[in-house]
């Protein structure tokens, strides 16, 4: 029973983490190919960079986080070294996120379009923050609301704060 409940959780972990670094990818991506050729002025691409690289480096720690823990849900607590470097993660994130809010700041673009496409990007990049450091955020769509209430500890924090 256990092993079948670690292999669902295995498989579970692949998808998420792979889905959080193709994410990553797709942002990647959609801004080379679609966005920054359309962003005439310096600033814009700059503001663009300062809303996207902090929602990047949130999304590929996600998912590494997710392909890591396959090693060991159900069976020992996070490795301390991961743990350790995680809770540095933490930290460093929210500097990139307070760097890049200072950048779009600075350097917003003056189109509205363009403008809402920025802070959109970085408002992604904190609610995703938020939901691997802070408080969970993803749940299915039909329970949403109900279970978002319930401020729970999202599993990454849940696993940062285990000891052997």
């Amino acid at each position: 029973m256990l092993a079948g409940r670690r292999e669902g959780l295995r498989r579970r972990y692949l998808s998420l983490g792979l889905g959080e670094l193709a994410a990553a990818v797709v942002f990647l991506t959609l801004a080379l190919t679609m966005a920054i050729p359309r962003l005439d002025d310096r600033q814009d691409r700059l503001a663009l960079w300062s809303a996207l690289v902090p929602l990047l480096v949130v999304l590929v720690q996600a998912g590494i986080y997710w392909l890591l823990a396959r090693s060991w849900v159900e069976q020992h607590p996070m490795p301390a070294f991961l743990r350790g470097v995680y809770r540095v993660s933490r930290i460093l994130d929210v500097a990139l996120l307070a760097a890049g809010l200072v950048g779009i700041i600075v350097w917003l673009p003056v189109g509205i379009a363009a403008a809402l496409a920025v802070v959109a990007v970085w408002l992604f990049g904190l609610i995703e923050f938020v939901n691997y450091f802070v408080v969970r955020l993803s749940y299915p769509a039909r329970h949403w609301l109900s279970t978002v209430r319930q401020l729970r500890t999202p599993r990454l924090v849940r696993d940062m704060n285990t000891v052997a």
